[in-house]
């Protein structure tokens, strides 16, 4: 065998002459440098004035030489919280030796000295003195404003589509949103009793997830560079929010703020990791370093939205909107807090604080923005607590996991249940005596249910609040349920058993706690009702199961309706619906007169089954025509190009069967009867 030529490193090969990369004569370039190099072109340096790390601090106490340095303590201790302070401070002073009500600072870098006058200014020291802080470049900038103002021309009005026409669906049908490929395809279903029908498909329409707004106006679809909002009949772009890597979005529950991450760490010392947006105006309205929390959302909304929140150490953070500002300037110190929750109603704050030394746990109400305590409740040998408001605010549930013995082997669970809406809010134990894996409210109305129990003896209780104690419904034993998923009208539940308890869904009516079905979903991940508490959708995601990916829409009672087996399927998400706009009065009249409308809904019922029923005939004839058509077609074809198959195969044609007849047989059963 001839060995392979070897090519000494180093040795001067010819590869011919070198090609010419020049551009012709008079050859313009019609590609700007920003689209082909923009993410190169956003890192260059810049050139940096000095000046813009100065900011200039007024309104400060006039004092003599002696207090200087005390004041400037004072100032430092301020300040410092938005970067590290370059030098000292310089406090300009008269012909006596005393401060002027001003001084300079100098940061790191601009970027620290425009968080110190975005976050500083109208700090109040004292009752005196309200700081007023500017960059000192500004003094210049506004120096030179021509004398001779003119005022901007107003924008021509465009008028908006209306973002919530799907809500005249006569039906009052439903959409939803669906991720598969695994990502690269997504589109918005519209959901009917007897299939699904596409409003909108499109190709990457987002790169990780997509999301609905609160209220159902826009559809959210994450990408590198940013947040994109789409709405409208066709779905169309609406609004732009750049934030480059974003990972996380959350909303307002009024549906007037953004609130987007890009994850990174606060070690990073990225303040630009949190971003918040007005949706309406498309204006960042603030933005945050990450902190220390490990969970998202790290702010949480109040339920009209005015305030917002974060905790760190030692400090409940407590925002008010539209300044985006501390409340009243400073944060709550609640020492060792180590969770907080907004009631969905009210803006009230419930916390809780872990045991410390001989300091018990303690849960705490607080009302904002008064930071008035309104209730406190000890608690002693906890492990932990998850507190969950019921929908209407009308309880809060704080369950409590305590340790079995003083050696903290083995924990138990048992619940406080706080009255919210009755005098000096009294709180009701009780006690599970066994580890409890899922707690829910029923959302409209006073029941709640909890799964407890070791594998495989799960049992499932469910509880009323009634005047004065926790009544116990009953208790279901022996299931296979991993969580509780109410209807979002309450009195229907479902008893899911999701992952490895293999997909079993148990469907009950709990006005007399009857089992309307039982169905099955192999592997099923994740189950969402949709927000008119008529149908439910079971899922088996990509993300958590690789195969037999897809989804079944199921009706209240457990009835299957459609089975959609999509290849790596991945997300399912219902579009909200805004908040109803009858009163509770009108509610209730509607409820009572239900009986009237009965007929009506079923005879509705009946024409539209027979529409789709002659609608599926229909289909099925058009497809036999058209496959006869097609048919027909290629008979003719074939017989046309007869003449040519037999010259190509010396005049012969092989004999061909139309089809073969198999008979296969299958054993049911064997009954056996004596004829006596």
């Amino acid at each position: 065998m001839a060995e392979p030529e070897q090519t000494e490193i180093g040795a001067t090969e010819d590869f011919g002459a070198e090609p010419d990369f020049e551009d012709p004569p008079g050859f313009v370039d019609s590609i700007p440098d920003e689209e082909l190099l923009g993410d190169v072109l956003q890192r260059r340096p810049e050139e940096v004035s000095g000046l813009k790390s100065v900011i200039v601090v007024s309104n400060i106490p006039k004092v003599g030489p002696d207090r200087i340095e005390r004041l400037r303590g004072v100032i430092n201790k301020v300040m410092t919280r938005f970067g590290t302070i370059k030098g000292q401070a310089h406090f300009p002073v008269d012909a006596n030796q005393q401060t002027k009500g001003f001084m300079f600072l100098e940061y790191e870098s601009p970027a620290q000295a425009a968080a110190a006058v975005k976050s500083a200014n109208g700090y109040q020291l004292d009752k005196q003195h309200v700081f007023r802080v500017h960059l000192f470049p500004d003094f210049e900038k506004y120096g030179s404003l021509q004398p001779n103002w003119e005022a901007p021309v107003p924008a021509p009005y465009t008028d908006e589509e209306n973002l919530r026409a799907w809500l005249k669906n006569a039906d009052c049908h439903d959409q939803y949103a669906i991720l598969y490929h695994q990502g690269e395809k997504c589109a918005v279903m519209q959901n009917t009793p007897q299939e699904a029908q596409l409003v909108k498909e499109r190709e990457y329409w987002t790169e990780s997830i997509v999301r609905w707004t609160p209220q159902g106006s826009y559809l959210v679809s994450l990408h590198k560079q940013g947040v994109l909002f789409w709405g409208g009949d066709d779905f169309e772009r609406k609004k732009r929010f750049s934030h480059p890597n974003v990972m996380f979005v959350d909303f307002s529950p009024c549906e007037r703020y953004l609130v987007t991450f890009n994850g990174a760490p606060d070690t990073d010392g990225d303040q630009q990791a949190i971003m918040m947006w007005d949706i309406r105006t498309g204006a960042k309205k603030r933005s945050f370093n990450a902190g220390n929390s490990k969970q998202w959302p790290m702010f949480k909304w109040s339920p009209d939205g005015t305030y917002f929140a974060r905790m760190s150490d030692n400090l409940l953070s407590v925002y008010e909107t539209p300044s985006f500002g501390l409340l009243d300037r400073k944060s709550v110190e609640i020492k060792g807090i180590k969770d907080f929750v907004w009631s969905p109603t009210d803006n009230v704050v419930a916390y809780w604080i872990p045991e410390s030394l001989e300091t018990p746990a303690r849960v705490g109400l607080m009302e904002i923005p008064s930071r008035t305590e309104i209730r406190t409740k000890n608690l002693f040998n906890v492990n932990d607590c998850k507190m969950s408001w019921h929908k209407q605010g009308d309880y809060l549930a704080v369950k409590v996991e305590r340790f079995v013995n003083t050696r903290k082997k083995g924990t138990y669970s048992s619940f406080e249940m706080f009255r919210m809406r009755e005098k000096q809010i009294p709180v009701d134990n009780v006690e599970i005596k066994e580890a409890v894996h899922h707690f829910a409210w029923e959302p409209h109305g006073n029941k709640f249910g909890v799964i407890h129990g070791e594998t495989p003896r799960i049992s499932v209780s469910f509880y009323e609040m009634v005047p004065g104690k926790v009544k116990l419904i009953k208790t279901l034993e022996k299931k296979q349920a991993s969580h509780l998923y109410w209807s979002p009208q309450g009195q229907c539940v479902v008893l899911a058993g999701l992952k490895h308890f293999n997909g079993v869904f148990e469907f009950y009516d709990t006005s007399d706690m009857t089992q309307m079905n039982t169905t099955e979903h192999l592997m099923a991940t994740d189950l969402e009702w949709d927000p008119t508490g008529r149908y439910l959708v079971t899922q088996v995601s990509y993300w958590a199961q690789k195969v037999d990916t897809g989804y079944i829409v199921w009706s209240l009672q457990g009835r299957l309706l459609q089975r959609h087996a999509l290849e790596q399927f991945c997300q399912l998400l219902w579009r909200p619906r805004p908040k109803c706009l009858l009163s509770d009065d009108d509610l209730k009249r509607v409820k009572k007169d239900l009986k009237k409308y009965t007929r009506t809904f079923e005879m509705k019922d009946r024409m539209r089954q027979t529409t789709a029923s002659k609608e599926l005939v229909e289909r099925r004839r058009r497809m036999m025509s058209d496959y006869q058509r097609y048919r027909q077609s290629v008979e003719d074809q074939h017989k046309a190009t007869k003449s040519t198959r037999l010259a190509l195969r010396g005049g012969s044609e092989p004999q061909v069967k139309e089809f073969d007849e198999e008979t296969v047989e299958y054993f049911l059963g064997e009954t056996s009867q004596v004829v006596e």
